[in-house]
Protein backbone atom coordinates (compact mmCIF):
# COMPACT_ATOMS: atom_id res chain seq x y z
CA UNK A 1 0.00 0.00 0.00
CA UNK A 2 1.48 3.33 -1.05
CA UNK A 3 -0.19 5.44 1.65
CA UNK A 4 -1.08 4.78 5.25
CA UNK A 5 -3.57 6.74 7.35
CA UNK A 6 -1.03 9.40 8.32
CA UNK A 7 -0.27 10.37 4.72
CA UNK A 8 -3.96 10.23 3.87
CA UNK A 9 -4.77 12.58 6.75
CA UNK A 10 -2.26 15.18 5.51
CA UNK A 11 -3.38 14.83 1.88
CA UNK A 12 -7.00 15.40 2.92
CA UNK A 13 -6.06 18.37 5.08
CA UNK A 14 -4.11 20.04 2.28
CA UNK A 15 -6.65 19.04 -0.40
CA UNK A 16 -4.38 17.03 -2.70
CA UNK A 17 -5.72 13.49 -2.41
CA UNK A 18 -6.48 13.14 -6.13
CA UNK A 19 -3.03 14.43 -7.07
CA UNK A 20 -1.47 12.03 -4.57
CA UNK A 21 -3.38 9.11 -6.05
CA UNK A 22 -2.02 9.97 -9.48
CA UNK A 23 1.56 10.33 -8.27
CA UNK A 24 1.25 7.16 -6.20
CA UNK A 25 0.82 5.07 -9.34
CA UNK A 26 4.55 5.52 -9.98
CA UNK A 27 5.43 3.68 -6.77
CA UNK A 28 6.24 0.00 -7.26
CA UNK A 29 8.17 -2.82 -5.68
CA UNK A 30 10.40 -3.61 -8.64
CA UNK A 31 13.70 -1.95 -9.57
CA UNK A 32 13.61 -1.03 -13.25
CA UNK A 33 16.75 -1.33 -15.40
CA UNK A 34 17.15 2.46 -15.60
CA UNK A 35 17.02 2.65 -11.80
CA UNK A 36 19.52 -0.19 -11.45
CA UNK A 37 21.91 1.60 -13.81
CA UNK A 38 21.49 4.83 -11.82
CA UNK A 39 22.34 3.12 -8.54
CA UNK A 40 25.60 1.65 -9.85
CA UNK A 41 26.92 5.15 -10.63
CA UNK A 42 26.44 6.53 -7.12
CA UNK A 43 29.25 7.05 -4.58
CA UNK A 44 26.87 7.57 -1.66
CA UNK A 45 23.62 6.38 -0.17
CA UNK A 46 21.58 7.81 2.70
CA UNK A 47 19.49 5.54 4.87
CA UNK A 48 17.06 6.04 7.72
CA UNK A 49 15.91 3.62 10.41
CA UNK A 50 15.16 3.24 14.10
CA UNK A 51 17.73 1.85 16.52
CA UNK A 52 16.28 -1.46 17.76
CA UNK A 53 17.54 -0.58 21.25
CA UNK A 54 15.82 2.54 22.49
CA UNK A 55 13.97 3.29 19.24
CA UNK A 56 15.72 6.53 18.32
CA UNK A 57 15.43 7.34 14.59
CA UNK A 58 18.60 8.31 12.74
CA UNK A 59 19.69 9.14 9.20
CA UNK A 60 23.16 7.91 8.18
CA UNK A 61 25.48 8.34 5.21
CA UNK A 62 27.15 5.47 3.36
CA UNK A 63 29.92 6.04 0.80
CA UNK A 64 31.93 3.79 -1.48
CA UNK A 65 33.28 3.35 -4.96
CA UNK A 66 30.52 3.45 -7.60
CA UNK A 67 28.99 0.00 -7.67
CA UNK A 68 29.13 -0.44 -3.90
CA UNK A 69 25.32 -0.26 -4.01
CA UNK A 70 23.57 -2.14 -6.78
CA UNK A 71 20.40 -4.01 -7.64
CA UNK A 72 20.93 -7.72 -7.02
CA UNK A 73 17.39 -8.78 -7.81
CA UNK A 74 14.13 -7.40 -9.12
CA UNK A 75 13.25 -6.26 -5.59
CA UNK A 76 16.62 -6.14 -3.86
CA UNK A 77 19.63 -3.88 -3.50
CA UNK A 78 22.91 -4.93 -1.90
CA UNK A 79 25.54 -2.73 -0.29
CA UNK A 80 29.11 -4.00 -0.12
CA UNK A 81 32.35 -2.38 0.95
CA UNK A 82 30.57 0.69 2.23
CA UNK A 83 29.05 -0.43 5.50
CA UNK A 84 28.57 1.77 8.54
CA UNK A 85 31.29 2.05 11.13
CA UNK A 86 30.54 0.44 14.47
CA UNK A 87 30.24 3.86 16.07
CA UNK A 88 27.43 4.95 13.73
CA UNK A 89 24.03 5.16 15.44
CA UNK A 90 22.48 2.83 12.84
CA UNK A 91 25.18 0.14 12.83
CA UNK A 92 23.14 -1.98 15.24
CA UNK A 93 19.97 -1.59 13.15
CA UNK A 94 21.66 -2.91 10.01
CA UNK A 95 22.99 -5.89 11.94
CA UNK A 96 19.43 -6.81 12.96
CA UNK A 97 17.55 -8.89 10.34
CA UNK A 98 14.20 -7.45 9.30
CA UNK A 99 14.91 -3.84 10.25
CA UNK A 100 12.70 -1.40 8.33
CA UNK A 101 14.89 1.05 6.41
CA UNK A 102 14.37 3.91 4.01
CA UNK A 103 17.09 4.71 1.48
CA UNK A 104 17.69 7.58 -0.91
CA UNK A 105 20.30 7.70 -3.66
CA UNK A 106 20.87 11.30 -4.71
CA UNK A 107 23.11 12.38 -7.59
CA UNK A 108 23.95 16.11 -7.40
CA UNK A 109 25.59 15.94 -10.84
CA UNK A 110 22.30 15.18 -12.59
CA UNK A 111 19.88 16.39 -9.89
CA UNK A 112 18.23 12.97 -9.84
CA UNK A 113 17.18 10.96 -6.83
CA UNK A 114 15.72 7.53 -6.17
CA UNK A 115 14.10 6.21 -3.02
CA UNK A 116 13.76 2.59 -1.96
CA UNK A 117 12.07 1.54 1.27
CA UNK A 118 12.04 -1.99 2.61
CA UNK A 119 13.59 -4.41 5.08
CA UNK A 120 17.29 -4.96 5.61
CA UNK A 121 19.27 -8.03 6.49
CA UNK A 122 23.01 -8.42 7.07
CA UNK A 123 25.11 -10.21 4.45
CA UNK A 124 28.72 -11.46 4.60
CA UNK A 125 29.97 -8.30 2.83
CA UNK A 126 27.48 -5.70 4.04
CA UNK A 127 23.70 -5.76 3.91
CA UNK A 128 20.78 -6.13 1.52
CA UNK A 129 17.37 -4.44 1.39
CA UNK A 130 14.27 -6.15 0.01
CA UNK A 131 12.07 -3.43 -1.47
CA UNK A 132 8.50 -2.61 -0.51
CA UNK A 133 8.48 0.76 -2.29
CA UNK A 134 10.63 2.03 -5.16
CA UNK A 135 10.15 5.44 -6.76
CA UNK A 136 11.90 8.53 -8.08
CA UNK A 137 11.36 12.19 -7.23
CA UNK A 138 11.54 15.34 -9.31
CA UNK A 139 14.70 17.51 -9.07
CA UNK A 140 12.92 20.27 -7.14
CA UNK A 141 15.07 21.95 -4.44
CA UNK A 142 18.07 19.77 -5.31
CA UNK A 143 21.33 21.72 -5.66
CA UNK A 144 23.55 20.78 -8.58
CA UNK A 145 27.19 19.89 -7.94
CA UNK A 146 29.13 19.25 -11.13
CA UNK A 147 31.73 16.77 -9.87
CA UNK A 148 33.42 15.14 -6.92
CA UNK A 149 36.81 13.76 -6.02
CA UNK A 150 38.05 11.27 -3.46
CA UNK A 151 39.90 12.97 -0.61
CA UNK A 152 42.51 11.09 1.41
CA UNK A 153 41.26 11.84 4.91
CA UNK A 154 40.59 9.37 7.72
CA UNK A 155 37.31 9.79 9.60
CA UNK A 156 37.54 11.63 12.89
CA UNK A 157 36.23 10.49 16.24
CA UNK A 158 32.48 11.03 16.65
CA UNK A 159 31.54 13.72 19.16
CA UNK A 160 28.25 13.15 21.00
CA UNK A 161 26.23 15.71 22.89
CA UNK A 162 22.71 16.49 24.03
CA UNK A 163 22.46 19.80 22.18
CA UNK A 164 23.91 21.82 19.32
CA UNK A 165 27.09 23.77 19.95
CA UNK A 166 27.50 27.29 18.48
CA UNK A 167 29.66 25.82 15.69
CA UNK A 168 27.06 23.16 14.90
CA UNK A 169 24.38 25.82 14.84
CA UNK A 170 26.35 27.72 12.18
CA UNK A 171 26.80 24.44 10.27
CA UNK A 172 23.03 23.86 10.19
CA UNK A 173 22.12 27.44 9.32
CA UNK A 174 24.54 27.51 6.37
CA UNK A 175 23.25 24.22 4.91
CA UNK A 176 21.50 24.05 1.54
CA UNK A 177 20.53 20.38 1.96
CA UNK A 178 19.67 17.89 4.66
CA UNK A 179 18.18 14.41 4.86
CA UNK A 180 15.24 13.42 7.02
CA UNK A 181 14.44 9.92 8.32
CA UNK A 182 10.97 9.01 9.61
CA UNK A 183 9.12 5.81 10.47
CA UNK A 184 5.63 4.38 10.67
CA UNK A 185 4.13 1.17 12.00
CA UNK A 186 5.19 -0.92 9.02
CA UNK A 187 8.23 0.80 7.55
CA UNK A 188 10.74 3.65 7.33
CA UNK A 189 11.53 6.43 4.89
CA UNK A 190 14.46 8.70 4.04
CA UNK A 191 13.82 11.95 2.20
CA UNK A 192 15.66 15.07 1.05
CA UNK A 193 15.09 18.71 1.95
CA UNK A 194 16.78 21.53 0.09
CA UNK A 195 16.76 25.30 -0.16
CA UNK A 196 18.98 28.36 -0.17
CA UNK A 197 21.37 28.59 2.81
CA UNK A 198 19.41 29.79 5.79
CA UNK A 199 16.25 27.79 5.01
CA UNK A 200 16.76 25.89 8.27
CA UNK A 201 16.50 28.00 11.42
CA UNK A 202 18.04 27.06 14.77
CA UNK A 203 15.92 28.67 17.46
CA UNK A 204 17.67 27.13 20.48
CA UNK A 205 20.40 24.52 21.16
CA UNK A 206 17.63 21.89 20.92
CA UNK A 207 15.18 23.36 18.39
CA UNK A 208 15.19 23.62 14.58
CA UNK A 209 12.51 24.88 12.21
CA UNK A 210 12.05 24.86 8.44
CA UNK A 211 9.29 25.63 5.98
CA UNK A 212 7.83 22.60 4.23
CA UNK A 213 8.09 23.59 0.57
CA UNK A 214 5.46 22.30 -1.91
CA UNK A 215 6.45 18.94 -3.37
CA UNK A 216 4.90 15.92 -5.03
CA UNK A 217 1.81 15.85 -2.75
CA UNK A 218 2.54 12.32 -1.49
CA UNK A 219 3.33 13.53 2.04
CA UNK A 220 5.17 10.38 3.03
CA UNK A 221 7.37 12.24 5.52
CA UNK A 222 4.68 14.43 7.08
CA UNK A 223 2.35 11.43 7.01
CA UNK A 224 4.83 9.41 9.04
CA UNK A 225 5.16 12.28 11.53
CA UNK A 226 1.38 12.37 11.82
CA UNK A 227 1.46 8.90 13.38
CA UNK A 228 4.97 8.76 14.90
CA UNK A 229 6.92 11.93 15.81
CA UNK A 230 10.34 10.27 15.92
CA UNK A 231 12.77 11.62 13.31
CA UNK A 232 16.43 11.79 12.40
CA UNK A 233 18.27 14.55 10.51
CA UNK A 234 21.57 14.38 8.64
CA UNK A 235 23.57 17.42 7.53
CA UNK A 236 26.65 17.02 5.31
CA UNK A 237 29.57 19.36 4.68
CA UNK A 238 29.88 18.63 0.97
CA UNK A 239 33.52 19.79 0.84
CA UNK A 240 35.04 18.79 4.18
CA UNK A 241 33.01 15.60 4.60
CA UNK A 242 31.85 16.34 8.15
CA UNK A 243 28.53 14.70 9.00
CA UNK A 244 26.12 16.00 11.64
CA UNK A 245 23.39 13.61 12.80
CA UNK A 246 20.48 14.55 15.06
CA UNK A 247 17.74 12.42 16.55
CA UNK A 248 14.59 13.60 18.25
CA UNK A 249 10.97 14.37 17.45
CA UNK A 250 9.27 16.55 14.84
CA UNK A 251 5.88 18.16 14.49
CA UNK A 252 4.07 19.94 11.66
CA UNK A 253 2.38 23.30 12.13
CA UNK A 254 -0.32 24.32 9.64
CA UNK A 255 -1.10 27.99 9.01
CA UNK A 256 -4.43 29.33 7.80
CA UNK A 257 -2.87 30.37 4.47
CA UNK A 258 -1.77 26.77 3.79
CA UNK A 259 1.88 27.26 4.68
CA UNK A 260 3.46 24.48 6.71
CA UNK A 261 6.33 24.69 9.18
CA UNK A 262 8.12 21.72 10.72
CA UNK A 263 9.65 22.01 14.17
CA UNK A 264 12.27 19.54 15.37
CA UNK A 265 13.44 18.94 18.94
CA UNK A 266 16.84 17.25 19.21
CA UNK A 267 17.56 14.79 22.01
CA UNK A 268 21.03 13.69 20.84
CA UNK A 269 23.62 15.07 18.41
CA UNK A 270 26.55 13.23 16.78
CA UNK A 271 29.20 15.08 14.77
CA UNK A 272 31.82 13.09 12.86
CA UNK A 273 34.64 15.06 11.17
CA UNK A 274 35.64 13.80 7.72
CA UNK A 275 33.05 11.03 7.87
CA UNK A 276 32.75 11.20 4.08
CA UNK A 277 35.86 10.87 1.88
CA UNK A 278 34.06 12.65 -0.98
CA UNK A 279 34.75 16.30 -1.80
CA UNK A 280 32.03 17.81 -4.00
CA UNK A 281 32.34 20.94 -6.13
CA UNK A 282 30.46 24.12 -5.05
CA UNK A 283 26.69 24.12 -5.58
CA UNK A 284 24.53 25.67 -8.22
CA UNK A 285 21.34 26.37 -6.31
CA UNK A 286 18.07 25.01 -7.61
CA UNK A 287 15.95 27.59 -9.45
CA UNK A 288 12.98 26.19 -7.53
CA UNK A 289 14.37 27.34 -4.18
CA UNK A 290 12.12 30.03 -2.70
CA UNK A 291 13.76 33.35 -1.86
CA UNK A 292 14.47 33.90 1.81
CA UNK A 293 13.61 37.07 3.72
Amino acid sequence: MTYHRGSRAVQERVGVREVADHVGRSVGQGIRPVAAAFLELQPMLVLGAADPVGGAVWASLLTGEPGFVRATGVRQISVTGGGLRGSDPLARALATPGTSVGTIALDPRTRRRMRLNGRARPTPRGFAVEADQVFSNCPKYLQKRESYEKAERPPGTPRRSAELSPGQRRFVESADTFFLATVHAHGADASHRGGNPGFVHVTSPHELRWRDYPGNSMFLTLGNLETDPRAGLLFLDWAAGTVLQLTGTARTEYAADGERMVGFTATEVVETPAASPIRWSPPEYSPANPSLP
